[in-house]
């Protein structure tokens, strides 16, 4: 035996943190031949043959006492060669291939450096499970980032689940272990076996894998995303060249599971979804589409915010393929397509990313910075460069493997301070005293330079929720770099408004007008989402006061509102049609009810023909974050609770006029000003009979006289119905 005692023990209890430095095919000590050894649980027989090369020396590997380890020498050769392993096992079952201990690793020293320095773009392509084919072989890489674990092996279906078949070497002091297993195809379930810091013992599933076990199993499964034949190439040169702040983006926010299903029990697969998916957003005109985050998570009910496999889109409606072609067909249909992305927290599974190694290597270890309070879950620790980069590599995998056009991300808030929802006491402050978290600001920073840089065109979205300032600012003026950011502000007040008797409204009409003291601040989308139909919120229908036909009204004035206020748009599916009942996940929606009256098909309709008029006026969306693509006319009239308001394009000097009547008082012979003088055609009408309204309007338009009122050289007399938004355009 050539193994000292020790080496054979390391390698039998799973110590060796090297192993493919005893394994395999290598010099003998004195260079007079070589030594193969092979650790085969099972194995009774094990023989070494040469390949491609029938002169090199055929022999077999002896059994070293009572172990798994063979052993075998030969003295006719110092030069290491190919060469298969031909295993007999316990039953008399014998196969051949190539042996895992005989292949270079597949992490080079570059991919190391890079990934402990927190730069590495395509970090992707490296760590995870990959299809390979070194010196011709074809077969998997696996590698992981587990530094102070004390063995790491590979187990799988290919290796009977057992550690002891595969134990993965570490990269120097990378702390990434590394393993090729021939013959390990695509569709091959696996999971890395840890002997954490502690000795414990723990089964993990890939951080980076890019398909699982569909819950509650969490394998994961070797999956190539390269594949996939795009045919997309046209739409994203288009987004490439074109600015998105000055386009239109109205969003329809969808729950994948829940939009519609094929049963109670059963919901749509990617594929099946793209068809009636892409007819619906079509007819109601929506510019993209978001989804709540894609990403895998075990546990259903968090929608996707407990995130497990943050490179893997959830295998409950199909392969990641599957998913690439939802993208693909939505984008031939020139629908953009924004994904929600959580980086702000992960759950506390403890085989999922929660004391990866036995350490707190993802997370924070102390409390104070490492939990979350309201969720249960663990913070990342944004300070540690591999952690970092394993977030900025996963949001430009997004781009790049899955063609997304947007990242909306989650809780951003949550990031940015310390002592988010903690008490005195419950956190540590930064090295300034502060209640800042840098290293999160830092994170956000180099994620939007890095997406902005990398993929042009894609925009990055926060969902922000206090008044941290400049965070649609580019980072070299001391911003975080979004693109845009969710106005919650704007959210809380119209819906506060809203839900109001219109008896009261004259009290509260500065909870419409308010947001525009900071419209110009950061670049706006004005948000209903899913977030404010569920948990007792009740839904928007059921928020709105009055009858039936009171509170359609009002949703028709609330969703015009949202349309014509500066800034893009975002509405949670359900909305558009005014479902009574709150958000259900495990249930379709009431689509039903577009055949129950006229209310609901007629809400639908005036948001689809919102969007038409959106889309055809540049004055709607091209002046969004510009000072003059808007102003107020009148916005002081609060007894009648009236407000009226000119969007505006300076590139084609096209002016759209807005009014609206908040309360059920029809108002005749209600003068505003106007900008222009000439023909006013009322192009939008939200009390039209066709939505379900009094048909109360201004047919055939107005003529603007010569008589200043409201700042506004002109103005006219105009029908204002009841509940309703007036629209219009001036006439060529």
């Amino acid at each position: 035996m050539l193994l000292s005692p020790s080496e054979l023990e390391s390698l039998v209890q799973g110590l060796h943190q090297s192993p493919h430095s005893l394994l395999g095919l290598q010099p003998v000590g004195d260079g007079k031949g070589l030594v193969a050894r092979a650790m085969i649980p099972g194995a009774t027989r094990v023989e070494l043959v040469p390949v491609h090369d029938a002169t090199r020396p055929k022999f077999e590997l002896k059994r070293i006492g009572d172990t798994c380890v063979f052993e075998g020498t030969t003295k006719k050769t110092r030069e290491v060669y190919a060469y298969d392993l031909v295993v007999t096992d316990d039953t008399g079952n014998r196969q051949q291939g190539r042996d895992p201990y005989s292949f270079l690793p597949t992490v080079g020293e570059t991919d190391q450096f890079l990934f402990n320095q927190g730069n590495h773009r395509q970090l992707f392509d490296v760590l995870g499970a990959h299809s390979r084919q070194p010196d011709g072989v074809a077969g998997t890489s696996f590698s992981v980032w587990a530094p102070n674990a004390r063995r790491v092996s590979v187990v799988g279906d290919f290796n009977r689940w057992d550690g002891r078949r595969h134990p993965m070497r570490l990269l120097g002091s990378s702390g990434i272990w590394e393993i090729f297993v021939p013959g390990v195809a695509e569709g091959a379930l696996y999971q890395f076996e840890i002997l954490d810091a502690h000795g414990a013992l723990k089964l993990v599933t890939d951080p980076f894998g890019t398909l699982f076990e569909l819950p509650p199993k969490h394998a994961a499964v070797v999956w190539n995303t390269r594949k996939f034949a795009w045919t997309d190439d046209e739409w994203i040169q288009r987004r490439r060249e074109s600015n998105a702040l000055r386009r239109p983006m109205s969003i329809y926010e969808v729950h994948l599971g829940s939009w519609k299903r094929k049963s109670h029990w059963e919901a749509f697969s990617y594929r099946e979804l793209a068809e009636p998916l892409i007819a619906y957003v079509k007819q109601l005109g929506f510019t993209h589409v978001e989804f709540l985050p894609v990403a895998e998570h075990a546990f259903y009910p968090s929608w996707g915010y407990q995130v497990t496999g943050f490179y893997a889109p959830t295998s409950r409606y199909g392969t990641p393929d599957d998913f690439q072609y939802l993208v693909n067909e939505l984008h031939r249909a020139g629908i953009g397509v924004i994904v929600d992305w959580v980086p702000a927290h992960f759950p506390r599974d403890a085989w999922a990313l929660a004391q990866f190694d036995g350490t707190a290597l993802f997370e924070h270890a102390d409390p104070r910075q490492g939990a979350h309070q309201d969720w249960g879950t663990l913070i990342f620790n944004f300070g540690r460069h591999e952690v970092r980069n394993f977030l900025t590599a996963n949001a430009l995998y997004w781009c790049e493997r899955f063609h997304v056009d947007g990242l909306r991300v989650d809780a951003v808030a949550s990031m940015l301070y310390l002592d988010y929802s903690r008490k005195e006491g419950e956190w540590i402050p930064n090295k300034f005293g502060g209640r800042e978290n840098l290293d999160a600001v830092e994170f956000l920073r180099q994620f939007n330079h890095l997406v902005g840089t990398e993929h042009p065109g894609v925009v990055t979205i926060a969902e922000e929720s206090t008044s941290w300032p400049m965070v649609t600012r580019p980072p070299w003026l001391g911003g975080l770099g979004f693109s845009l950011k969710w106005n919650m502000g704007w959210m809380h007040d119209t819906l506060g408004y809203f839900k109001r008797d219109p008896i009261y409204r004259r009290y509260h009409q500065n909870e419409l007008t308010f947001a525009m003291l900071y419209h110009g601040n950061e670049n706006f989308v004005l948000p209903l989402s899913h977030d404010e139909v569920v948990h007792g919120k009740g839904s928007l229908r059921r928020r709105m006061p009055g009858d039936d036909w009171q509170a359609f009204a009002n949703l028709r004035a609330l969703l015009g509102y949202q349309w014509l206020f500066p800034g893009k748009k975002l509405l949670f599916m359900g909305g558009e049609f005014g479902q009574p009942a709150e958000w259900n996940d495990n249930a379709a929606l009431d689509w039903w009810l577009l055949e129950a009256g006229p209310y609901h098909a007629g809400l639908q309709r005036w948001v689809s023909d919102l969007n038409a008029l959106y889309q055809a006026e540049p004055a709607l969306w091209r002046g969004d974050y510009e000072g003059d693509g808007f102003w107020w006319v009148d916005c002081s009239d609060h007894p009648n609770s009236v407000l009226s308001f000119v969007r505006h394009d300076r590139e084609s000097g096209g002016h759209v006029l807005a009014i609206l009547n908040l309360t059920p008082n029809p108002l005749r012979d209600y003068r505003v000003g106007l900008p222009l003088p000439g023909r006013w055609i009322e192009v939008l009408n939200s009390d039209a009979a066709i939505y379900g309204g009094s048909n109360l309007g201004n047919a055939g338009g107005v003529t603007a006289e010569s008589y200043a009122v409201q700042n506004q050289p002109h103005s006219a007399l105009f029908t204002l119905p009841p509940l309703g938004v007036a629209v219009f355009r001036r006439a060529e």
